[in-house]
């Protein structure tokens, strides 16, 4: 599709400024749900696997969305949650179809089966080497047989095909996965994902393109509701009296069955909330933690085979009185699916850690998106209230713009000058919505040295694999923050992970029972007041003590559990649980490069335990050959883009990347004549049709006060696709005029419309609120615009 190749804007001199917002017309005939071919040779080297937006077209022949409902059932016993995830899938149209879903999953899940269901029949999927399934499907498919695979292209990203859905069918797809819950600050997170938010791909033959087929999804505008319906039921069975259950994402009940036992549903309103992250939240009387060991033994397939969890609760954190100076190098994304909501957030969390910093602390602050730059290039500086203050100065002038450039901003980040003795400590805050996953794991695993690395989550529905990942390979710690008003309590919560850890040097030992396998095989410090997590095998008797201990802020600590009195050994999930581990290290060695080793052990664990990996999938498929009249119609189940994110995190992806001057990322200049450029006519026609609907400025000239004009092109571009002023502007007649002014401050004083439409009023006051930054710092005059909008 055009949207995949980035473009180039120049600009052409007229009086005054015009600009215009331009519509794909081609894109608004033909569905764009139908799966499209990636670039192939012929396409140019810049060119990227890149989201794209879907357009439904009137024709009623393919069914484009044949994804119906989505339902989740949740069983939480203990620490262990059990999964159960229903697809429905119904053509609708009048001929056979193939359709692909992609779809998130939880990082920690293990995925363990999945069934298909056709009226009466239930068909149980087999575990299978991934390029066998995927031949076992494809022949199905062709042979009419229903068929159904689950695949996996990140722990979690999964994509699901089900294939010859005949018109009038209903196909419904389940799938179990285990997930072990571990509480931080006397708190239980489960955290249903509900939707996989659009990768920035990067531009073919970089670093950050892994030419991934996946990552060319199509989804719905900003705004719109998902197409497919939303349910969640979750089933608390806690073993020690609730204090607390609650979620705050979703409107839902929640029915109490004694002290222990609690359920959980969805409010019928929240049927089409499947656009964020559904978290539920509890804690236990007194705050309590369920620790100890768990123990499972039996046969499983014809051997014996033993497996034990243990949970142990550190002590309570000790604060220091004397914490020697540190450095904070914070990384803040400003990228086009940052822009509103999210960058806002990030704004308000880069200031609350700014101004917790103490005089002696170090800091800097880089923003990065297609580029990045320093507020302090020549390196860190103290945090004096001065540097506080210019570098919150620097932050606020952001407003997002282009792609995702992670891999390059942390090689920029890691090359920065540091002070000798001083820890340092990189906080770095996304979104997470690329694909070069690995890349950054890596990068941070060889180069990262004796600094860690924090990561924070920013948006309704992050990339949890890569911002997990991150703190994972960074021994640091992740945080997610899906409302503005979490920001504060979530810096406070870093300031004290980072100022004394809780324990450190721990050591697990064993008296009178013998253990082998364990996960992790090193136990890592422990920064959050969180249980320590230890997976293992055992053999012979079920007997003699396990012993953790280590130092904490107060001096020694130790923990010591009787095997011999734990009651139960009948928890076969700790099987799964544990190859989920192991697979998780096998994979994140991967990131080092590609061994055949790894790849044989990960691929026998998945077949051994059943369960989804990057090397085995889940593939279902019916004895009855159904559809004896030729080919499907594949169809690509468009996504709704998370809440609070704009069309920018699409459209915006490779058309900003390459014509957006980052403005913010650069100190203004002393006032100067306009450069002025020229944009052949017929070129601009060209990239306008091949554009997503974006701002474009054709022209401008006799601007003063700024030596760069196209940052304030590149700053009214990105206020512009702002989603609440997109809404308001969705009535505009063609051709409306836009006359603003603004004062020295860069604060727009006057909005007029020379012709009426229904959103004007909202579109006034929310472009009144603007504070344009390129035209701000004192500069002398005022500023008057005359833009051209054509919706």
């Amino acid at each position: 599709m055009s949207l995949r190749r980035s473009t180039t804007t120049l600009l052409a001199c007229c009086a005054g400024l015009a600009v215009s917002v331009q519509g794909d017309a081609q894109a608004r005939s033909r569905p764009s749900s139908v799966r499209q071919s990636p670039p192939q040779g012929g396409e140019p080297a810049d060119a990227t696997l890149s989201p794209y937006f879907f357009v439904k077209s009137e024709g009623g022949a393919v069914d484009q969305l044949p994804l119906k409902a989505t339902s989740a059932k949740v069983a939480i016993a203990g620490v262990i949650a059990e999964v159960t995830v229903t697809q429905v899938y119904r053509n609708t149209g009048t001929k056979p179809l193939e359709a692909v879903y992609v779809f998130p999953g939880s990082t920690r899940s293990a995925v363990h089966g999945m069934t298909m269901r056709i009226g009466e029949r239930v068909l149980k999927a087999q575990i299978k080497e991934r390029g066998q399934a995927r031949a076992d499907y494809e022949q199905a498919k062709a042979q009419g047989r229903s068929t159904s695979l689950l695949e996996q292209h990140r722990p979690n990203v999964f994509q699901m095909n089900v294939a010859n859905i005949l018109p009038g069918d209903e196909i419904r797809v389940e799938l179990a996965y285990t997930e072990l819950l571990v509480p931080t600050d006397g708190t239980y997170r489960f955290v249903y994902p509900t939707v996989v938010g659009p990768r920035y791909a990067g531009k073919g033959g970089t670093d950050s393109s892994t030419g991934e087929p996946w990552v060319a999804n199509p989804y719905t505008h900003a705004g719109e509701k998902p197409a497919a319906t939303f349910d969640l039921e979750l089933k608390l069975s806690a073993g020690l009296p609730i204090q607390r259950m609650v979620c705050g994402t979703h409107k839902t009940a929640i029915a109490y069955d004694g002290k222990a036992e609690a359920t959980l549903k969805l409010d019928p309103s929240e049927s089409r909330g499947g656009n964020r992250d559904v978290i539920v939240q509890y804690q236990l009387v007194g705050s309590a933690v369920q620790s100890g060991l768990l123990l499972d033994q039996g046969l499983h397939e014809g051997r014996e085979e033993n497996t034990f969890l243990l949970m142990a609760q550190p002590p309570k954190r000790v604060a220091s009185k004397d914490i020697p100076p540190r450095e904070f190098v914070f990384i803040m994304d400003v990228s086009g699916s940052q822009m509103g909501f999210p960058i806002e957030m990030s704004k308000v969390l880069m200031k609350e850690m700014i101004q917790g910093l103490r005089p002696q602390d170090l800091f800097n602050v880089m923003v990065f998106e297609g580029s990045s730059a320093f507020w302090s290039p020549s390196g860190s500086l103290h945090a004096t209230p001065e540097n506080a203050q210019q570098a919150l100065a620097f932050v606020r002038s952001q407003n997002g713009g282009g792609g995702t450039e992670l891999g390059s901003a942390l090689r920029k980040a890691l090359g920065l000058p540091r002070v000798p003795g001083i820890s340092r400590t990189f906080v770095v805050s996304t979104d997470g919505y690329i694909s070069a996953d690995g890349q950054v794991f890596d990068l941070i695993r060889k180069n990262l040295g004796s600094a860690n690395l924090f990561t924070f989550g920013i948006g309704t529905s992050v990339n949890r694999h890569l911002i997990e990942g991150m703190a994972h390979a960074g021994q640091g710690e992740a945080f997610v923050i899906t409302k503005p008003e979490q920001a504060a309590a979530e810096a406070e919560r870093f300031r004290a992970y980072v100022s004394s850890p809780v324990l450190t040097n721990l050591k697990l030992t064993v008296n009178g029972f013998r253990i082998h396998d364990l996960e992790p095989l090193q136990l890592p410090d422990v920064l959050a007041d969180r249980p320590v997590i230890c997976l293992g095998k055992w053999t012979g008797e079920a007997k003699g003590t396990v012993t953790l201990s280590g130092m904490s802020g107060a001096g020694p600590w130790s923990q010591t559990f009787e095997v011999g009195q734990v009651k139960g050994r009948e928890h076969g999930a700790l099987r799964q649980l544990w190859a989920r581990q192991r697979i998780q290290m096998l994979s994140d060695y991967e990131q080092f490069g590609q061994d055949e080793g790894r790849k044989a052990e990960v691929t026998r664990l998945g077949l051994a335990y059943h369960l989804l990996t990057a090397h085995t999938s889940f593939v279902a498929v019916d004895t009855v050959i159904r559809n004896a009249g030729g080919p499907s119609t594949t169809v690509t189940q468009p996504l709704p883009l998370p809440e609070g994110v704009s069309d920018a995190a699409v459209g915006g992806l490779q058309v900003q990347a390459a014509a957006y001057a980052p403005a913010p990322l650069m100190k203004l200049a002393s006032p100067a004549s306009a450069v002025v450029e020229v944009l052949a006519q017929d070129r601009a026609r060209r990239e306008v049709k091949q554009a997503a609907p974006r701002l474009r400025i054709l022209a401008f000239s006799g601007i003063t006060g700024t030596s760069d004009p196209r940052s304030l092109r590149g700053e009214l571009e990105a206020r512009l696709q702002d989603p609440a002023l997109v809404a308001a502007l969705a009535g505009l007649p063609a051709g409306t005029e836009l006359a603003l002014k603004v004062d020295p401050t860069g604060q727009v004083v006057s909005v007029a419309f020379d012709q009426t439409f229904p959103g004007a009023a909202k579109a006034k006051a929310l472009i009144l609120a603007w504070r344009v930054q390129s035209w701000s710092g004192g500069l002398a005059g005022s500023l008057e615009l005359s833009l051209s909008l054509n919706p």
